[in-house]
């Protein structure tokens, strides 16, 4: 084997010698080449192998692309446009985040400004803040704020999909607030109605006060009955409800009896029943009218007539003093016990609902007059019953209720300042930022609004991603038993009992907003704070914000 390696290598060596001689014998032969030569020899050299090579790439280019379309992933070749779509996408939601925060902390700025212009005016009262109500409502604010600012940073923290992650660790960590409960709490105010200032009410039997209201609706005249109840009080006098023919049906809507109950004693009386006991002689000894402008006793012709029609005579009205309805002054107990005081049987004041005596004392929860049940004025037992029905058949017991004015509503809040009336678009938010607080799951609708608002008010109350349900009545369908009390005694269909009816579901729920400068609102707070339905959450529409857009004048 060596052997015949070695004879190999030789003979490879051999060969190389005898072609590098023959090589060199070759050149010796042949003659001397020019330069030109040369350079035209390698040149066209060049231009065979250029030539070659655009050849091979025309053919092998076709190759290769074929190759890689068939073994190449073709979403790989489109990754980078993918990232970019998504990246794309990540900050238009951050800066979609970023929008929704800003609003948030502009809300939360106005709450900030409220709270400390009301303790600005509690330090220019010098009243304490320090009692139950104010207490209770400061630290209610508060939270609000809290909870404000948890959404903000929510939003923000959404764009990177921590909200999750924060809600745990605040539920974990958050022990700064601990004994004011959850931040959702709308926990109710204890009004503690037996420490409240009050008037006994004992009437004289022989002695009479015939009651008069005229201006507004039904909650006007409620709230005139009411004050005409404290003008009852103090004068010793029993009260006159007033007649259907003249007035509202009160019989209907109202608890005449559970008056007397409260009081332990007869201290009013149906029109019709006084009418009995006069024997068909009713005569008004004394008018003495409590508003002398725009006409005395606030009453014109035509009511004057209807009083005279019921067989009612009276004496020329008279003016205690001078009062517009339009301007009323502070007055005193002693001021109405100096100019009304008479020993006539019965009496008059006109209407008194613009009357401003003792506001505080009066329109304190439970009422200025003594008594043993929550409140004096309510509604019949048949539409509180209806009502109970009505919140256990649809809306359960977490619910809130919102009274939304509308109907001549605009005029009358823009002669306001700040107008009172809301775009619904605003309206929508305040009420979600008030649904989020609560925690509630629908809202009771009590409303005048026509079906284009209600229906753009339902698009838009939405909560973390959900809508939250607006309720009305429905129409009477015989499957339904909830209202069957009042169409078993002759009550459906009355506007007035409808009315109160919405007043009633209103006063059960367990947070309410309400309509600034409506008196069917202010009932319905009267009635929460008087039953102890009154919520820390309770509040008027979009309270303590103008209107983002009011109308011009006419």
């Amino acid at each position: 084997m060596r052997m015949e390696r070695e004879s190999s290598d030789e003979e490879e060596d051999h060969e190389n010698l005898i072609a590098q001689s023959e090589r060199r014998n070759h050149r010796s032969e042949s003659p001397q080449r020019t330069t030109f030569q040369i350079d035209e020899t390698a040149n066209t050299r060049r231009f065979n192998f250029s030539f070659n090579k655009r050849y091979f790439l025309a053919i092998i280019l076709p190759v290769i692309i074929l190759i890689l379309y068939f073994t190449t992933d073709i979403k790989s070749l489109f990754k980078t446009s993918v990232i970019n779509v998504n990246y794309d996408a990540s900050i238009n939601r951050m800066r979609e985040s970023e929008l929704r925060a800003l609003y948030l902390l502009r809300q939360q700025n106005l709450g900030l400004f409220k709270l400390w212009n009301h303790t600005l005016l509690d330090n220019s009262s010098n009243k304490p803040i320090a009692n139950n109500s104010n207490l209770d409502k400061l630290k209610s604010d508060l939270l609000s704020q809290i909870s404000l600012n948890k959404q903000i940073q929510q939003a923000l923290l959404w764009s990177h999909q921590l909200g999750n992650s924060l809600s745990a660790l605040d539920n974990a960590t958050d022990t700064s607030l601990d004994g004011y409960g959850d931040l959702h709490s709308c926990r109710k105010v204890d009004y503690r109605l037996s420490e409240r200032r009050t008037i006994e009410w004992k009437p004289r039997p022989d002695k009479h006060l015939f009651a008069i209201c005229v201006s507004g609706q039904m909650s006007n005249h409620l709230i005139c009955l009411e004050k005409h109840m404290f003008f009852a009080a103090l004068l010793n006098r029993i009260l006159i409800i007033p007649s259907s023919k003249v007035d509202y049906e009160f019989h209907r809507v109202l608890d005449i009896d559970h008056i007397d109950k409260c009081l332990g004693r007869k201290v009013v009386v149906t029109f019709e029943e006084f009418a009995k006991g006069q024997k068909g002689h009713m005569h008004i000894d004394k008018f003495i009218c409590y508003f002398s402008q725009p006409q005395p006793c606030f009453m014109d012709e035509e009511r004057v007539k209807k009083l005279k029609s019921l067989g009612v005579s009276m004496n020329k009205l008279e003016a205690a003093w001078i009062e517009d309805v339009k301007n009323p002054k502070p007055r005193t107990v002693q001021d109405i016990m100096t100019n009304f005081s008479s020993d006539d049987d019965i009496v008059a004041i006109g209407d008194v609902f613009f009357a401003d005596v003792e506001k505080e004392w009066v329109m304190q929860p439970g009422g200025p007059i003594s008594h043993k049940c929550k409140t004096l004025v309510e509604p019949s037992r048949l539409i509180l019953l209806t009502a109970q029905r009505f919140i256990q058949t649809f809306l359960g017991e977490n619910f809130i209720a919102l009274h939304f004015r509308r109907h001549g509503f605009l005029k009358f809040c823009n002669a306001k300042t700040p107008s009172c009336f809301y775009p619904v678009p605003q309206a929508a938010d305040c009420i979600n930022r008030v649904v989020e607080r609560a925690n509630s799951a629908v809202i009771y609708l009590s409303t005048d609004a026509a079906e284009s608002e209600t229906g753009l008010l339902q698009s838009l109350v939405v909560v973390n991603g959900k809508t939250v349900p607006l309720v009305r009545r429905p129409a009477r369908n015989s499957a339904e038993k909830w209202d069957a009390l009042l169409y078993r005694h002759g009550l459906e269909g009355d506007r007035q009992v409808e009315a109160m009816l919405d007043k009633t579901i209103c006063a059960l729920s367990g947070v309410f907003i309400g309509s600034m400068g409506s008196t069917f609102t202010e009932d319905i707070l009267r009635l929460r704070k008087d039953w102890g339905s009154a919520s820390l959450c309770d509040e008027y529409l979009c309270q303590g914000e103008r209107p983002n857009f009011i109308a011009d004048d006419e």
